[in-house]
């Protein structure tokens, strides 16, 4: 491949994840960020989600608190730690879910809206290359309610592809300008961590809108890797959060992929 064709592929996968933000929320659940690298236009909503209500479904492995653990993905989840419980929904996935490889694919190709004609199947083309073996996805929530974590553990085809993947995301972060968060211990280079940027204070805006600027969460996106298998987290929580924490919930879970099945 030309150096020139694989900087136009780089472009337009860039353009398209950059579009929905595939850093650290893979699926999107607790929150969506509108982020556009044109103009530099940012906007975050505010954060919210439900008090967690369901639960899965009791599995012979891990129980009903821990998560699921019936099948190779489910088991490189870490198990619910002490101090969490299973959080709210993550939107169209529960908060203890799988999807097959076929299923993860097309989650990925919805970047594609947007894109049209050959641009659309050279993006669809990449994806399938990425050969996404399937994904798993468990939330968490402090048993305060002050702080929810969702995470995804994806496996690939390839350590390749994985690689290729963190390391897209960690460009696309410095283009957005998201603020560093804090060091993964252990994992200085195969994991890392943004802030996504706060809301700006309305000017003019009522005085409900103050207050629910004022009431506003912030959240924190995390990618890491081990081997063929991709980790993403997304977290949101009130004001000024423990974000160690955030990085500590996936010191854990990268070391819970090296031992699988063993609770850490």
């Amino acid at each position: 491949m030309t150096e020139q064709s694989t900087g136009r592929k780089r472009r337009l996968l860039t353009n398209v994840l950059a579009a929905v933000l595939v850093l650290g929320a893979v699926g999107g659940g607790v929150a969506y960020t509108a982020v556009t690298v044109d103009g530099a236009d940012r906007t975050a909503p505010t954060v919210a989600w439900e008090e967690p209500t369901a639960t899965p479904a009791p599995d012979p492995v891990t129980g009903l608190a821990k998560g699921r653990a019936s099948t190779p993905l489910s088991k490189l989840l870490l198990p619910v730690p002490e101090g969490y419980v299973l959080g709210s929904d993550v939107e169209g996935y529960g908060n203890d879910g799988e999807l097959a490889a076929k299923e993860a694919a097309a989650l990925f190709k919805q970047a594609s809206k947007g894109l049209y004609g050959k641009q659309r199947r050279q993006f669809e083309k990449e994806i399938d290359k990425l050969g996404v073996q399937g994904m798993a996805v468990r939330s968490y929530a402090t048993e305060a309610s002050d702080l929810q974590m969702e995470t995804f553990v994806l496996r690939m085809k390839d350590k390749k592809a994985v690689r290729e993947f963190f390391d897209m995301n960690k460009e696309l972060a410095g283009i957005l300008e998201m603020p560093k968060g804090p060091k993964v211990k252990d994992h200085g280079k195969n994991a890392v961590c943004h802030m996504v940027p706060d809301p700006e204070k309305p000017d003019d805006g009522s005085d409900q809108d103050v207050r629910q600027w004022e009431d506003r969460l912030q959240a924190m996106t995390c990618t890491a890797y081990d081997g063929e298998v991709l980790v993403s987290v997304f977290a949101a929580g009130v004001i000024e959060f423990d974000r160690k924490v955030v990085a500590d919930l996936l010191e854990k879970q990268l070391r819970h992929i090296e031992s699988p099945g063993e609770y850490v």
